[in-house]
């Protein structure tokens, strides 16, 4: 009897331990579960990690883009140039935007600095962000174009961006850019950039201006026609504004020009033949956005010493400066220069121009429904991107 008992305590004593051990395996089991699944989560989680972060850089970039393109195009923004702006999108009513903050970098002003942070929202929670700071460069950006076989820049030149010339050209002054010349490229002045010489064409095409386009009406804005503002022969000193009637300030003079005193014009000065400044004149134009600042058919003539001509736009000369023996004149462009002919120059005398792309930028209407666009930077690209 005693046997008998003892035999089925062992038995049930192995089916107690064959529990335990099944137990234990499930427990093992288990555990080993749950690690590869948090491993698994947390794999998950850094991969969705580096998905968020590759969109946000790559929305970041995007924003540079945008940049690029609207400052290459300053007619499509109301401003002089794009500053930036917070909120955008690529895909609207995403949880993706951009914010994007352009400065230009004076002296510098061929190049811009631009700041771009791309985020993800959820709710008021920003989940993902990449920021991307970034140098623009225009190049070329053409302050001078000299449509002469033969252009000197004297020791009274300092040009802030690049120049063109369809010939040979000589520099003593100063040019803060690149030179490009259909011919060869000498003199003892300063270039901070590359010299191009026997280029086969132009980096940049002429701004091509034609006078008949201003003589009587124009439009502006896609509106119109508004009427050009008749100019007498002789003028000054005063001021010359835009109207409701003339939004762009658009002043047309059919035959030669005189000038005295002091004179400031907002908007455009046509003049069909020689302009002259006589008697002390010192003539300041201003540029509407988006349109020329001065168009000459023949000649500008400086005719007494001390004498200035301050143009902030476009100005086109289409044959030559006669700045000779009128020591203390000079000239300041704000934008950029195109001359067909020469600058006559003499010691004393000074010349400076500097590259505004957008305040030399143009939109121009021949109709309603025709528009010339045209800017002195050919292109541009990026010098340096940082992440921040």
């Amino acid at each position: 009897m005693a046997k008998i008992i003892n035999n089925q305590l062992s038995i049930i004593n192995r089916r107690g331990a064959a529990l335990l051990v099944v137990l234990f395996v499930i427990m093992a089991i288990t555990i080993l579960s749950l690690g590869f699944l948090s491993r698994s989560d947390v794999e998950l989680a850094c991969g969705q990690n580096m998905i968020l972060r590759t969109q946000m850089d790559y929305l970041a970039e995007s924003g540079l883009e945008h940049a690029k393109g609207l400052i290459l195009n300053p007619q499509d923004v109301e401003q002089e140039y794009w500053t930036g702006a917070t909120g955008q999108q690529l895909v609207a009513g995403s949880s993706d935007f951009y914010d994007v903050r352009i400065v230009r970098d004076d002296p510098n002003c061929c190049n811009y600095i631009i700041d771009c942070n791309a985020y993800r929202q959820n709710g008021s929670e920003t989940i993902g962000r990449s920021s991307l700071e970034a140098e623009l460069r225009l190049d070329p950006c053409i302050a001078l174009w000299r449509a002469s076989a033969t252009t000197w820049l004297w020791s009274g030149f300092t040009i802030n961006g690049d120049v063109y010339c369809d010939g040979e050209l000589l520099i003593d002054g100063v040019v803060n850019g690149d030179v490009f010349a259909a011919g060869p490229i000498t003199g003892s002045g300063s270039v901070a950039g590359r010299k191009n010489a026997f280029v086969g064409s132009p980096p940049v095409s002429s701004p091509g201006l034609v006078l008949s386009d201003f003589s009587s009406q124009y439009y502006y804005d896609g509106l119109g026609p508004y009427s050009v503002q008749a100019l007498d022969p002789n003028y000054g000193p005063g001021s010359l504004e835009p109207t409701s009637g003339n939004p762009a300030g658009v002043f047309y003079r059919g035959g030669e020009f005189d000038l005295r005193g002091n004179i400031n014009i907002t908007g455009m000065l046509v003049v069909t033949h020689d302009l002259r400044l006589k008697q002390n004149c010192n003539l300041t134009i201003t540029a509407v956005k988006n349109f020329p600042a001065l168009l000459v058919g023949h000649d500008i003539k400086i005719e007494n010493v001390n004498q200035s001509i301050t143009v902030t736009g476009l100005a086109q000369v289409n044959n030559n400066i006669d700045m000779a023996n009128k020591a203390g004149s000079y000239i300041n462009i704000v934008g950029a220069l195109y001359v067909g002919g020469r600058i006559i120059n003499t010691n004393g005398c000074t010349v400076k121009i500097t590259a505004f792309a957008d305040k030399a930028a143009l939109e121009i209407w021949s109709t309603a429904s025709t528009v010339k666009r045209w800017t002195p930077a050919a292109g541009a690209f990026f010098k340096s991107i940082q992440r921040k």
